[in-house]
């Protein structure tokens, strides 16, 4: 899912909304994302030309970019990917970034990523000109309206007609693609942790590092199964994850409450379940005070939006607006940033969130 860093973002975050909202985005209790096949790491090295599709674009690489420009789109999952698979060189301009991370060394890595020198349009993106002054081997988009021309983008033929490749993070092709297949929709609605370590082994294959992505991977799936392990045979407890400084997604001022999807999964992965499991992610933008005053929640995990936030705070602000909360009772929370979202650092957020909704078993 696509986020705002920003109170800039917040029409960017809304239509990102209305998007989950149209895919028909909500909680499901599959654990893998039933995306379209790509060519993931199998270990060796990549055989060139490597060609295949990509939410409906046939793309071929005839060697490992060098000159990659990683849009915006308010995410910062495919960048951690890039990073974690040390292929920062490879970077010619990334223009994602959060300013707080569960993995600590993320913000310094990230920012000394260079960026090209490239400003956004009135759509939060890096418009047609610039990208294509740049000359970059390689586009990077998280989701398909990152190259959309109404919103002033260049378009994937554009930019294939200047000899520049194009891919999306494959399960977000049905993301700002009206035409998306039902599989693309599927695999859109089901996101997972396996969706964060899908785009790492694409990107393997890509850039010929299919045995550093395999380790990756292993390194980060027995992370998480070792917590799942853990969680295995204890009740579920009701986890409720809200980023305070994301209010402006909401329409009555509320915390941003994440629901559906990779969310769910992370919080099942840490041994609980969504509050407000099997909504929409609309109730991010729907819910209303009344709905989160009766919630049941045992365990609060605050989201961090910037660097400035302290959760110890915001925590106790919502304990106090909410005390009928038996998390607020306990005093019981956790705090995440960008762990939850689409992306590398989900193993992160779930060993975090796992050591309160389950400490000390």
């Amino acid at each position: 899912m696509r986020f705002p860093r920003s109170p800039r973002l917040a029409a960017a975050a809304l239509c990102a909304l209305a998007v989950l909202a149209a895919a028909g985005c909500g909680a499901t209790p599959e654990a893998s994302s039933a995306a379209p096949a790509q060519p993931a790491a199998s270990g060796g090295r990549t055989s060139y030309p490597l060609a295949f599709d990509n939410c409906g674009t046939k793309v071929t690489f005839q060697k490992p970019p060098r000159r990659v420009l990683i849009l915006n789109g308010t995410s910062v999952g495919e960048v951690e990917s890039f990073v974690l698979l040390g292929l920062e060189k490879n970077i010619l301009a990334n223009a994602q970034s959060y300013g707080v991370s569960d993995d600590p060394s993320m913000v310094a890595r990230i920012r000394a990523l260079p960026t090209g020198g490239l400003t956004m349009n009135k759509n939060f993106d890096v418009p047609a000109e610039q990208v294509l002054k740049l000359k970059p081997d390689l586009v990077v988009s998280t989701w398909s309206g990152g190259f959309d021309a109404r919103k002033g983008f260049a378009t994937r033929e554009q930019l294939a007609a200047a000899g520049i490749t194009t891919l999306v993070n494959p399960v977000n092709c049905a993301m700002g693609k009206p035409e998306a297949t039902p599989e693309e929709r599927r695999a859109y609605r089901n996101q997972s942790i396996n969706s964060s370590l899908e785009f790492v082994g694409l990107l393997g294959r890509v850039f010929d590092v299919q045995d550093r992505a395999l380790r990756l991977i292993g390194e980060l799936r027995a992370r998480v199964q070792a917590v799942r392990a853990r969680v295995a045979d204890r009740p579920a407890r009701k986890v409720l994850v809200a980023y305070p400084g994301m209010a402006m997604m909401n329409a009555n001022g509320l915390p941003a409450v994440m629901t559906g999807g990779i969310y769910d999964d992370v919080i099942r992965a840490a041994g609980g379940v969504n509050a407000f499991a099997g909504q929409t992610a609309d109730m991010t933008r729907t819910l209303n005070r009344e709905q989160l005053a009766t919630a049941q929640v045992d365990v609060l995990v605050v989201g961090l939006f910037t660097p400035e936030e302290n959760a110890e705070q915001e925590a106790a602000k919502l304990f106090a607006a909410y005390p009928h909360w038996a998390a607020s009772k306990s005093r019981t929370y956790t705090a995440v940033s960008d762990g939850v979202y689409l992306g590398p650092l989900n193993a992160w957020a779930v060993e975090k969130m796992s050591k309160v909704v389950h400490p000390g078993d």
